[in-house]
């Protein structure tokens, strides 16, 4: 059998690095090796957003995650917002209703009083249009010049109301792939605050909840095998990560993921792939073929997946890859990045 995976280069050091946080193929090894391999194969092996759990007769969604974005505040969102959002999106990928959030608030000795009641308001306003409380959390304080202004973690319930699992391991062969809209938004509006840099149109994240159309998917009774929204390692990683999970056979069309033409004019001028670029408020849904057309009808009733399209469908092959068809007709293998193209996305 031909092996179509890339050799990684040698790691340099046995120490952690910025490119094992970067979503990549350093990352999801570093997982194998220390975290899965510490705490049980199951249910973090899968991957997933979030795990959801039997309590009772109920069944609960719980996520957690950390935010580190540099600089605090961007075009479209904030470290607070991006907080929030991420968690709640994490429940509703697992289909579940998002109820209650806890926040760790991480301060570095001189942050301004006013920075962080800017943050806290800005989360307290997310959480409110989100339907979710926050309901508990910590606070620490480190010395100066060890925690870059704030960092934020944010852990997350919800309930499951219908009764499929959700999951990679529930993809199909012949599941349409729905994208919600455009891709790598998020990714270049951090870079380009970051950087400086100043493009002609005013480039904002794509920061947004998600849990809207997701209920209205399960509402309407679509048969939903698969939910994954696209933050670090951006689409292709997603769908790479899926692949692998379901060891199937996943083919994308490049003619049908829309790019902004700032976000690919940016990319083309730093060599960057929009693929791979980090987004706050796309998800890619796995659904039955039939029901494709009423998932998009569905999913374009709701400002944040209005531009919703179809860009492939899973094959019947157990060989865990994702291919592209790109614009001439061509097809190339994706692959996951050994480390990440930006750092300090979310």
């Amino acid at each position: 059998m031909v092996d179509f995976t890339c050799p990684l280069p040698a790691p340099a050091t046995d120490f952690i690095t910025l490119a094992h946080g970067g979503g990549g193929r350093m990352m999801h090894n570093l997982l194998e090796r220390c975290v899965i391999a510490a705490f049980g194969q199951q249910p973090l092996a899968s991957r997933h957003d979030g795990s959801v759990l039997s309590v009772g007769q109920a069944r609960i969604a719980f996520t957690t995650d950390s935010y580190v974005v540099h600089p605090l505040f961007f075009p479209g969102g904030d470290i607070g917002k991006l907080a929030v959002t991420g968690t709640v999106n994490d429940l509703a990928m697992c289909g579940a209703r998002p109820l209650a959030l806890s926040a760790g608030l991480i301060l570095e000795e001189g942050l301004p009083i006013a920075t962080l009641e800017r943050v806290v308001a800005s989360m307290a306003a997310t959480a409110q249009a989100a339907s979710v409380a926050i309901v508990t959390g910590d606070t620490k304080v480190v010395d100066r010049g060890k925690g870059d202004g704030i960092f934020i973690n944010t852990a997350g319930v919800g309930v499951v109301e219908h009764a499929p699992l959700i999951a990679p391991s529930s993809v199909r062969p012949g599941d349409a792939i729905l994208l919600s809209g455009d891709v790598g938004r998020h990714g270049v509006a951090i870079m380009a605050v970051r950087e400086g840099l100043q493009f002609q149109t005013s480039l904002t994240s794509d920061c947004a909840l998600l849990a809207d159309p997701v209920m209205a998917l399960l509402t309407a009774g679509i048969e939903v095998h698969c939910l994954r929204d696209l933050t670090r390692g951006g689409l292709a990683t997603t769908l790479i990560e899926i692949a692998e999970s379901s060891q199937l056979h996943i083919e994308v069309k490049e003619r049908a993921i829309a790019v902004a033409d700032d976000v690919a004019g940016a990319c083309e001028v730093l060599g960057l792939d929009p693929l791979y670029l980090a987004n706050e408020g796309r998800f890619v849904a796995f659904v039955p073929d039939a029901q494709s057309d009423g998932a998009l009808a569905t999913l374009r009733a709701h400002p944040v997946s209005a531009h919703a399209v179809r860009i492939g469908s899973v094959g019947a092959v157990s060989d865990k890859m994702v291919t592209l068809k790109s614009r001439i007709g061509t097809q190339r293998i994706l692959d996951m990045h050994s480390g990440e193209q930006l750092p300090r996305i979310c």
